[in-house]
């Protein structure tokens, strides 16, 4: 693989910058909860259902305590109690919580040590499903493996999920090594998960914990069938965005795209809610070996792809030192970043593959997700075949990891059945006939390429720096990534936040944290 031009006590430099950032949340973090992490221990511990009008178990329940204030000793808590007062279940002890004539205070009543020993069998039972699920996984893998790198990563969203499961598997007859299931629009913004298979859907398919089975019954199907193993990907963020990455986990997935800074940008989550979120969620991902894809390509949707090239780079580390907090080791951690420079520019080409470049030499063992041209897609099909050409040579000879196709009709519609084989036939020719492309070139010391890739670690190591002066709740307060702002107060889900009680209860987040083990 041809390298650029790359400082080391630079990047040695950004990762510290990055750690100091991530401690600032991480110390909030550690002081709060939220609703949609509460609920997702509830989940872990066999909670199920919803009611007659729809409305989950787990949301009522959590909701009826959060608005008693009681949110902060931890939903695990009153699950025990309830246990110990003679539920029969947990599902009976969750019935209780949710419709009881009184609420439990918590206080009074059996020791913490009684309620942890009252839920043990429960923890056990929460953490071995989670083990079993990566278990079966990594059988599945080890039996029929993958294909090369890079991985094809194809979307497939018709609303209704019995459809997309057939999409799945004629994706991945046509060459897909990733299938994603791409979430309805705006449900990142609804405050709960739907119940059970869903067969309506606007822009997509929602994501229920039904749904993922039926679509693992596909990928798992297409695995046997075509002797190949098939990866199953869908999305974690939002407002629910631990809950499914629960699902995700006990599912059996392969990927989830996992991403607060994402939330909070793109779809206004507030960020206290979405970074607590966001660590409750990847201590379930780390404990299960899945791979978070993360969101920093869309920056360059909403920014110049030339001008804040650097913000990518720089949420990148930032990222990487959220999830080391939560757990997840370097292969888990598929950092996104994407082709969006004016193809018109003069020189574009090789603009893009210094940044391919760098970011593939900065994180040589993360499984780096690169992202297709979209923003200048104008409805051109021809030029657009042409557009994502150049996007897989890229690709292939920087050896990203995970490839996102590109799709000819990007700007018209969603793609049909022919238009991604038609992407899939593209991207294996390009990557035959460029395989050893990257073993064959070197880039000139101070050519266009190396020169473009010292300027983006550069300016993402001063910004880095200033993130750190200002802290990331200001940063993002001034625009400083994607050119959006946000308030450390403002956004969608704010009043869902908790600060933690001193007695905080929670024997599974324990265990997930490797404070106790089962």
């Amino acid at each position: 693989m041809p390298t650029v031009p790359m400082d080391e006590d630079k990047v040695a430099e950004c990762r510290g910058l990055a750690s100091d950032i991530a401690d600032d949340v991480q110390r909030y973090i550690d002081r709060h909860t939220t609703v949609g992490a509460e609920r997702t221990f509830l989940r872990a511990y066999g909670v199920d259902g919803v009611d007659d009008q729809g409305a989950p178990l787990v949301n009522l329940a959590v909701d009826r305590y959060h608005k008693a204030g009681l949110l902060g000793r931890g939903m695990p808590l009153f699950l025990g109690r309830a246990l110990l007062d003679g539920a029969s279940t947990i599902q009976d002890a969750a019935e209780r919580l949710a419709y009881g004539h009184e609420i439990d205070s918590g206080e009074g009543g059996p020791s913490l040590e009684e309620v942890r020993g009252a839920l043990a069998p429960h923890t056990t039972a929460a953490i071995e499903r989670i083990d079993r699920a990566r278990k079966e996984r990594e059988d599945l893998k080890e039996r029929v493996r993958p294909g090369g790198t890079p991985l094809r990563y194809v979307i497939v969203a018709t609303g209704n999920i019995y459809d997309d499961a057939v999409q799945a598997k004629a994706a991945a007859y046509a060459g897909a090594d990733i299938v994603a299931v791409i979430r309805a629009t705006a449900q990142s913004l609804l405050d709960y998960v739907p119940h059970g298979a869903t067969t309506e859907g606007y822009g997509g398919t929602f994501a229920t914990q039904e749904n993922f089975r039926i679509i693992r019954r596909a990928t798992d199907e297409a695995t046997n069938e075509y002797g190949r193993y098939i990866h199953q990907t869908n999305y974690s963020s939002g407002l629910c965005m631990s809950e499914i990455a629960w699902m995700g986990a006990v599912e059996r997935l392969d990927m989830l795209l996992n991403d607060a800074m994402y939330g909070i940008l793109f779809r206004d989550i507030n960020m206290c809610r979405n970074f607590v979120d966001q660590y409750v969620s990847r201590r379930f991902i780390a404990r299960s070996g899945l791979i978070i894809n993360t969101g920093e390509d869309n920056y360059l949707t909403t920014a110049d792809a030339v001008e804040k090239a650097h913000t990518v780079l720089a949420s990148q580390f930032i990222n990487e030192a959220f999830a080391k907090r939560a757990g997840l080791v370097d292969e888990q951690m598929g950092l996104g970043h994407a082709y969006e420079i004016n193809p018109w520019l003069e020189d574009s080409f090789l603009m893009e593959i210094a940044q391919a470049q760098l970011i593939r030499q900065i994180f040589p063992r993360h499984p780096i997700k690169w992202m297709p041209p979209t923003k200048h897609k104008v409805g051109d099909i021809f030029f657009a075949h042409v557009h994502d050409a150049m996007f897989n040579l890229v690709g292939v000879t920087t050896n990203q990891s995970i490839e996102l196709l590109g799709m000819f009709s990007e700007a018209i519609h969603n793609p049909m059945l022919m238009d991604r084989y038609l992407s899939l036939k593209a991207t294996r020719y390009v990557f035959g006939a460029a395989k050893h492309l990257g073993d064959e070139i070197e880039f000139k010391k101070d050519g266009i390429v190396a020169t473009r890739a010292r300027q983006v670690l550069d300016e993402a190591h001063e910004l880095l720096a200033e993130v750190k002066r200002d802290s990331i709740w200001d940063a993002i307060g001034t625009g400083a990534f994607a050119d959006v702002k946000r308030t450390r107060t403002g956004g969608k889900g704010y009043r869902g936040v908790a600060e933690r009680s001193p007695d905080y209860f929670n024997p599974v987040l324990d265990v997930l944290e490797g404070k106790s083990s089962l």
